[in-house]
């Protein structure tokens, strides 16, 4: 039927809404207490800016250029707040904890001016991306440069916090990312489950967890690596497959309904879709996708939004964030409430993931 998902979302919508944790069960009472908790104020956000403009390229140079181009328009900064809070909770040094915090950040926009390139995205944050304005030249530059610029900070709040872990910290974290990257590239039809499932995580769990683990160690928290380790690659991969569900709903920034399909990019409900043909249909699928060619595309779009992938998609979303609330036990209570505005950020956009198109 061809309203398969949108007539079951409101009901997957709502279980999930009564069985996702309230952040009261999850966090503590004491860490709701004020609102200002959940969301820095202007101040934090212009400071923040202010910090990465300060360090760009300040010569009249086309690098320079696009370097301020990317940064006109922030993102949420979700992980250089993230890194704030954490670092206030734990009474860190303001300093290095801006400095760690913005190194992160720093290097999360490299990676998506990267990512621009490889994907063909053309605007980022309502605006040309940079590859589009200037070339994809720049763009691979200005992304390794800005690479050099997050070492560079790491570097300077290690040496305030007397933390010298921050820059292995920093490279283990943009090493796993760069691997599951390749990864993706590396694919030539779509992959079992439990491989897209570990690509997902290793794209988007590192810079989501390194925010705090360099916090933690300056607190001298070692022991709590491995415990946000797990968190985070959790809450990333159904962050990642909600992104999934989206982009064939046409609510994510990718330009056309299901754009993941016609380039071929790992996409969980294409995944399910696949696991779920026979075995005549899954050689069929996979000699038209290892192909690359356009024709039929429509057909196999049309195919999926009929099937049960995107319910089956949302099915695993919700087990694995499960997971996530059982993974988040086990951190100390400094770092969940450091924690709590991007998993109430991440979980929003799983739910909107779901949520029927009239909410």
């Amino acid at each position: 039927m061809a309203t398969s998902f949108y007539s079951r979302s409101s009901v997957l919508y709502q279980r999930m809404v009564r069985t996702m944790p309230s952040k009261f069960e999850l966090f503590g009472a004491t860490t709701l207490s004020d609102k200002k908790q959940l969301d820095f104020d202007s101040d934090t956000d212009k400071n923040l800016h202010r910090f990465i403009l300060d360090r760009l390229p300040k010569n009249n140079t086309a690098l320079a250029d696009s370097a301020h181009h990317h940064f006109a328009v922030l993102g949420k900064m979700l992980r250089a707040k993230m890194a704030l809070h954490a670092a206030r909770t734990l009474k860190i040094d303001t300093t290095a904890a801006m400095h760690w915090a913005v190194a992160v950040e720093v290097l999360h926009n490299a990676s998506l001016i990267h990512d621009d390139v490889c994907d063909d995205d053309r605007f980022r944050r309502g605006r040309p991306s940079v590859w589009s304005k200037y070339g994809r030249n720049m763009a691979l530059t200005l992304g390794d440069w800005l690479v050099a610029l997050a070492f560079e900070l790491a570097a300077e709040a290690g040496q305030r916090s007397q933390t010298p872990l921050l820059v292995k910290i920093l490279a283990q974290h943009m090493a796993t990312t760069t691997a599951g990257e390749a990864a993706e590239f590396a694919l030539q039809s779509a992959p079992q489950w439990e491989r897209y499932v570990e690509i997902a995580a290793d794209k988007t769990a590192p810079l989501l967890t390194a925010p705090l683990e360099g916090v933690a160690a300056m607190a001298l928290q070692l022991n709590e690596t491995s415990s946000i380790a797990a968190y985070f690659r959790s809450l990333g991969t159904a962050y990642q497959i909600a992104n999934d569900i989206m982009n064939f709903r046409a609510l994510d920034s990718a330009e056309d309904q299901g754009s993941d399909l016609a380039r071929r990019a790992p996409n969980a409900v294409v995944v399910l879709y696949r696991q779920a043909l026979t075995p005549e249909r899954i050689a069929a699928f996979d000699a038209w996708y290892i192909a690359r060619s356009n024709a039929d595309i429509e057909t196999y779009h049309q195919d999926i939004l009929k099937s049960d992938a995107m319910a089956m998609s949302a099915h695993e979303m919700q087990k694995i964030l499960a997971k996530t609330d059982s993974a988040a036990q086990a951190l100390p209570s400094g770092l969940l409430e450091a924690i709590l505005p991007v998993q109430s950020l991440l979980e929003q956009a799983c739910l909107k993931s779901v949520a029927p198109t009239n909410c």
